[in-house]
C-alpha cells in the first residue's frame, strides 16, 4: 500500500505520549515543558492554576501529569484525589516546595506515582518522566529492537543494520512512538495527538510525509516489511497482525 492513500481526519483529544503540567510558576512550567519537548519530544501543555488544571486533565487524557501542590483555586492533593476517584490512572509526578517526609506519604498515600522536591535538577525530573511513560506502554527496557532497527529511548538514538542513523526531531517522535506499540496498529489521529501540542494547527498531510521519510530511510523498495499502512485505518511498525 502506498503512502497517498489516507486515513479518517477527525480529531478527538484522546492523548497520548502528551504530558500536562500543573505549576502556578509560569517561568518554571515553561522551562519544564521546554526541556521535555527538547530532550524527550514529548507534547506538552500547560495549566497556571487549579481549577483549569483539574479541567484539562478530567477532560483530556494525558500519559502523564506534572503537578505542583500549592496551587491557587485548587491544591494539587485535591486535584489528585478527584482524579483517583474518578478512576483515572494517569500516571502523577508530583512536583512542590512540600519537602517533609509526611508531605511525601500524604501525597503517594493518596495515588501520586512519583514525588521530586524543588529545588531539583532537570535531568532527573526527565529520567522520572521518561520511566513512568515508559512504564505505561509495559517497555522498562529504554531500548526497543524492532527487526535491524533499534530506538534507544534514554539516549534519543536511532541504529539500522548496526549503524547510527541520526533523524530530525519530528521523525524521531513518530518512530518512537510507532515503537511504543510494535506490532499495533495507530491511527492517523493519534499520530497527529502525538505530534503537535493543543496550540498546534499543523492538522496537514504532514504524517504521510513523515512515514515516507522513515519508510526511505528503513523499509525500502516495494513490499515494506517494518511500516505497514493499513487503508482507512493507520500504521503499524514491525509485524502485520495474521
Amino acid at each position: 500500500m502506498d503512502d497517498s492513500e489516507t486515513l479518517a481526519e477527525a480529531v478527538s483529544w484522546r492523548r497520548e505520549m502528551r504530558v500536562l503540567i500543573i505549576e502556578d510558576e509560569s517561568r518554571l512550567a515553561h522551562n519544564i515543558a521546554k526541556a521535555l519537548t527538547d530532550a524527550t519530544s514529548f507534547a506538552v501543555d500547560i495549566s497556571n492554576d487549579g481549577e483549569d488544571g483539574r479541567h484539562m486533565a478530567i477532560t483530556n487524557p494525558y500519559d502523564l501529569i506534572i503537578l505542583d501542590l500549592m496551587l491557587p483555586k485548587i491544591n494539587g492533593l485535591e486535584i489528585l484525589q478527584n482524579l483517583r476517584h474518578s478512576g483515572q490512572h494517569t500516571p502523577v509526578l508530583i512536583l512542590t516546595a512540600k519537602d517533609t517526609t509526611e508531605d511525601i506519604i500524604q501525597g503517594l498515600n493518596l495515588g501520586s506515582d512519583d514525588y521530586l522536591t524543588k529545588p531539583f535538577e532537570m535531568a532527573e525530573l526527565i529520567a522520572r518522566c521518561r520511566a513512568l511513560i515508559r512504564r505505561i506502554y509495559d517497555r522498562p527496557d529504554p531500548v526497543i529492537q524492532v527487526g535491524d532497527l533499534s530506538i534507544n529511548m534514554a539516549s534519543h538514538t536511532v541504529t539500522f543494520q548496526g549503524r547510527q542513523v541520526i533523524l530530525p526531531a519530528m521523525e524521531y517522535r513518530l518512530l518512537e512512538y510507532l515503537a511504543l506499540q510494535v506490532d499495533q496498529l495507530v491511527s492517523k489521529t493519534e499520530i497527529i495527538e502525538h505530534l503537535y501540542n493543543f496550540d498546534s494547527e499543523n492538522f496537514s498531510n504532514v504524517v504521510e510525509v513523515y512515514i515516507s521519510n522513515l519508510r526511505k530511510k528503513f523499509d525500502p523498495g516495494p513490499h515494506h516489511v517494518l511500516i505497514h499502512t493499513v487503508r482507512g485505518q493507520g500504521y503499524i511498525l514491525g509485524a502485520m497482525p495474521q
